[in-house]
């Protein structure tokens, strides 16, 4: 058996990256093949430049996310084929027992997968995002994000992470029933305590000091029923020239976010039509339909792993001699995403037609005109291709290509 699981797993990793790395190329291909000129129902507002500027930064991007892929199977290969988590093991093993063994081996796969991908980042914020115009970062305001995301990593993570390997240990055969309780309720408990601890940790979060703009979007919020702890505008401008728009957090401590950039860009009636569109998203209950189908594939998930939890050919199929439960949550999680990768189409088509769903929501409560040239803007101030490959558009995008999006509303 262990020859077996170890041939499916090469099989699905090597239908992975061939899926990718074609659907990339594709990508490549028909953005460069259409970067000569402005598609029609664009003329009037995006210019040549834009256009192209937007292409070559798609192109970038993707050729640079092929590399991303080529360093990640790596580095999957290397903790299980390579024998690196059996590494990891044999030098934790004798220093630390039970518990703490399973959050010291988990926090060294972490460690290493950061310290390996920091100079993709490092490559991606100063030399992709710089080369396009888009990167406000500083090289220490990089370095003190890492900081505060490790620290935040180990402050949450560690309970965590105990309260997982306990009750995977002492809840019997359903463990994974206990776990997933646990995770969910661990999730609903972020999603309270994000706007208000974690998220001002990196960004400063100040009122909405425009009265006129204000005064507009209350008048919104009435109208469609919706009750906010607070207008806030972020200060993206200090990490990046993109702009956007969110909501944060759940029940009584939902916020409406800002981007500085955005309000910069955007004028007022055209801001009111983006937080419609937004509004839109919360009055069909994207976001809990959303949350649902997350808690859902996550039962599915830990279902399948309480069975591999027993399975010796998992562990050995894997490169993995030494069988606990540490190592099969870590190798769970190694694997999970290269049999999960062809459930991404899926989840991309129902981010897309919430995505129009609440595009009609903003519609019916502002102007159509006025979404549009939001839309528009945002296209070109973040170098968003409008002539996406469309079978990688299909596969991979959360959002409409920008010209079946706007025929909608036109």
């Amino acid at each position: 058996m262990p020859n077996n699981f170890s041939a499916v797993f090469l099989l699905a990793v090597t239908a992975m990256v061939g899926v990718r790395l074609w659907l990339a190329s594709r990508q490549i291909a028909h953005v460069k093949a259409h970067r000569g000129s402005v598609p029609t129902q664009f003329v009037a507002n995006i210019d040549l430049s834009s256009h192209q500027k937007a292409a070559d930064y798609s192109v970038t991007r993707t050729r640079f996310g092929m590399v991303s892929l080529a360093v990640d199977i790596a580095v999957l290969l290397a903790l299980t084929f390579g024998g690196g988590l059996q590494v990891l093991h044999t030098f934790w093993a004798p220093q630390l027992d039970g518990f703490f063994y399973g959050v010291a081996l988990t926090f060294s796969v972490l460690a290493i997968s950061t310290i390996i991908d920091l100079p993709l980042s490092l490559y991606g914020q100063f030399v992709i995002e710089q080369r396009f115009g888009f990167n406000r970062m500083t090289v220490k305001l990089f370095f003190a994000d890492l900081l505060k995301q490790a620290l935040l990593g180990i402050v949450i993570g560690t309970p965590v992470l105990l309260a997982i390997l306990w009750l995977m240990a002492k809840m019997g055969r359903f463990w994974w029933l206990d776990v997933w309780l646990f995770w969910c309720a661990f999730n609903l408990l972020i999603l309270f305590v994000y706007p208000k601890w974690i998220a001002p940790l990196f960004n400063k979060f100040a009122p909405l000091e425009d009265e006129s703009l204000r005064a507009r979007i209350e008048a919104l919020l009435a109208r469609c029923g919706f009750a906010s702890s607070g207008l806030f505008v972020m200060d993206g401008s200090k990490r990046s020239n993109h702009g956007n728009a969110y909501f944060t957090g759940f029940g009584k401590t939902k916020r409406i976010v800002f981007f500085d950039t955005l309000l910069s860009r955007l004028k007022p009636e055209e801001v009111e039509a983006v937080l419609a569109h937004e509004l839109g998203h919360f009055t069909h209950r994207h976001v809990l339909k959303r949350i649902a189908l997350i808690f859902g594939m996550s039962f599915v998930f830990l279902a399948v792993l309480g069975q591999l939890m027993e399975a010796d050919w998992f562990f050995t199929g894997l490169g993995v001699e030494t069988h606990n439960t540490a190592l099969g949550l870590i190798l769970f999680f190694l694997v999970a995403p290269v049999f999960t990768f062809l459930l991404t189409p899926l989840m991309s088509l129902l981010s897309r037609r919430h995505e129009y769903e609440a595009d009609r929501y903003a519609a019916e409560h502002t102007s159509a005109a006025n979404l549009v040239a939001a839309l528009v803007k945002l296209y070109e101030d973040n170098a968003s291709t409008l002539t996406p490959d469309p079978l990688h558009s299909l596969f991979y995008d959360s959002h409409p290509p920008a010209a079946l999006r706007i025929a909608r509303l036109t």
